[in-house]
């Protein structure tokens, strides 16, 4: 949690923190209203996460994939933009290389 009205964060250091783990979430801020990570899967690794109770979008920083919600299939790569409502099903699968996610969080009230 921050208790600071602001804050400046660097991709590159935070990046720099990741274990090298095939998938692998690294949460950099946690504030009342929303949580912010980086998400990491390997070229070939399974995307093991499940739907959230929250709001989420993913910002693809770098990477190939492709992305399952609700049934729906289509490719991401650096620069998509997604939205994931709460309680949504989804995961990346046939991960061509490695990728690399800003999330975002919202964090829903109760």
């Amino acid at each position: 949690m921050s208790d600071k009205p602001w804050q400046v964060f660097d991709l590159a250091e935070i990046r720099q923190k990741l274990q090298g783990k095939p998938a692998e979430y690294l949460e950099f801020l946690s504030v009342p209203a929303l949580n912010c990570g980086i998400y990491f899967l390997a070229a070939g690794s399974k995307d093991m996460q499940s739907h959230h109770d929250d709001d989420e979008v993913y910002l693809v920083l770098s990477g190939k994939a492709r992305m399952r919600l609700d049934g729906a299939e289509r490719d991401v790569g650096p620069g998509s933009l997604l939205y994931v409502g709460a309680t949504t099903e989804h995961s990346f699968f046939e991960i061509e290389e490695d990728m690399t996610l800003l999330v975002i969080f919202a964090n829903m009230p109760g």
